[in-house]
């Protein structure tokens, strides 16, 4: 019994070891269906208000056997994916190469615990030429800088109202006998009449109503299908199944009109580069500044050109989707 009993664990014991082994086995011989690499690309400065992020860098990463290539966004953001897979022995290099920086070339090893979501922040050097400025060369002060822009809004303005009567006329106590129209509970004739009202271009009727005023109004009924929700065009209609009543028609004229905003906002200046955020409703942007004590107004246009500075532009993903500005000052030019 006890010679049984030994034997099946002695089974139990080494189908253990089995199993540990076979997963060891499949853990260092498992390769991953894609690696993904994501991280954001930042000027390399003491100064921490001054770590700006750099647009448009291509960035490649090669394990040997695959090669990915991508560019940063205005936000210096970047995100790879090795779609061949990457295993626990391989490295991935990555390379970053822009005209104004210093190349930078990292090694990662990727395996399964980099399968988390690990983010890279790469700071890149000023290449020599952009950092360094001709020192006999002149410099011209941007000073006083405001940025104007226009905001419109839909407005709203009561200009008035307007009144109308109509009749329906018709005669009481005749048998209706299926013929239509009738009245409600199809014993009597009775007569339809309406009014149509147009509030003019760019105008539209609020706040419609009618009602009967004279004759017998308890034997008539209003239909406001047509103006309930108003509109520029509106129809009063009503029915008649005793003598002739009268009706009045009452409504509020809004005029609709898109007026245009000019606000002023001042930007954040951190060195060399200024930082301005507008509203996802705004147009007409341009920068006013005094270029050497001399008043100027420079539109930035949809190609965000200025003589004096190299401007790019982003769009914030959260729900206000308002645009990120940022200028840098080109040789030349000091605030």
């Amino acid at each position: 019994m006890n010679l049984r009993k030994t034997g099946v664990w002695i089974i139990v014991l080494a189908l253990g070891a089995a199993a540990v082994t076979a997963t060891v086995i499949i853990i260092h011989r498992w390769v991953p269906r894609y690696a993904v690499i994501e991280g954001a690309v930042i000027r390399k400065d003491e100064d921490s208000q001054r770590e700006l992020p750099i647009a448009d860098v291509e960035v490649t990463a090669s394990d040997g056997l695959t090669t990915v290539a991508t560019r940063s966004d205005g936000s210096g953001y970047f995100s790879l994916k090795l779609k061949n897979g990457v295993s626990l022995e391989r490295k991935v290099d990555l390379k970053f190469r822009h005209p104004d920086y210093q190349p930078l070339e990292l090694q990662l090893q990727i395996g399964l615990r980099s399968q988390k979501s690990q983010l890279y922040v790469v700071a890149m050097k000023q290449s020599a030429a952009t950092a360094i400025r001709s020192p006999d060369q002149p410099e011209t002060v941007v000073s006083n800088i405001r940025v104007r822009y226009t905001v419109n809004s839909q407005t709203e303005e009561n200009v008035g109202s307007a009144v109308k009567t109509f009749q329906v006329i018709n005669r009481p106590n005749l048998p209706c006998n299926h013929e239509p129209p009738c009245s409600p509970n199809g014993n009597w004739k009775a007569s339809s009449g309406s009014v149509n009202l147009d509030a003019g271009a760019g105008n539209e009727f609020r706040n419609v109503r009618a009602s009967c005023i004279a004759g017998p109004c308890p034997f008539t009924r209003i239909d406001s299908s047509g103006f309930e929700h108003g509109g520029q065009t509106v129809v009063a209609s009503a029915v008649d199944w005793s003598s002739t009543a009268t009706f009045l028609v009452e409504a509020e004229v809004i005029h609709r009109a898109i007026l245009s905003n000019v606000r002023s906002s001042y930007p954040v200046i951190f060195g060399r580069t200024l930082n301005f955020t507008l509203p996802p409703n705004q147009e007409g942007v341009s920068i006013e500044a005094d270029v050497n004590h001399a008043p100027m107004v420079f539109p930035l246009g949809p190609a965000l050109y200025l003589s004096w500075a190299n401007c790019t532009a982003r769009t914030n993903p959260e729900s206000e989707k308002s645009t990120v500005y940022r200028c840098e000052l080109k040789p030349g030019y000091r605030f």
